[in-house]
């Protein structure tokens, strides 16, 4: 069983960056696809950006596709979400899952069983 952690949110001025990171536990998570979703206020859970187990594929959402970039490290167990050119429509919690059953990445929130806690992330304008 995989064990995921957030880290790296906070508060950001609008132009700004940040960047995510989801430390892993266990040797499985190398074979998993992973992906990073967010979820605002009143609104349900959508997929942002996943990658594949290997790092050489990956989907973005539309409304990120340019401003962020999903990558990981098998080797530190990490997967990284760098975040630029930030919007106050980006403000939500950010979550990462790992998708058990594939190791290509894709873009159902129910693909993904396995989630961390959230990290708050908030864009002021």
């Amino acid at each position: 069983q995989v064990q995921l952690v957030e880290s790296g949110g906070g508060l950001v001025q609008a132009g700004g960056s940040l960047r995510l990171s989801c430390a892993a536990s266990g040797r499985a998570f190398r074979n998993y696809a992973m992906g990073w979703f967010r979820q605002a206020p009143g609104k349900e859970r959508e997929v942002v950006a996943a990658i594949s187990w290997s790092g050489d594929s990956t989907y973005y959402a539309d409304s990120v596709k340019g401003r962020f970039t999903i990558a990981r490290d098998n080797a530190k167990n990490t997967v990284y979400l760098q975040m630029s050119s930030l919007k106050p429509e980006d403000t939500a919690v950010y979550y990462c899952g790992a998708d058990r059953t594939a190791s290509y990445p894709r873009a159902s929130v129910q693909a993904y069983d396995t989630w961390g806690q959230g990290t708050q992330v908030t864009v002021s304008s």
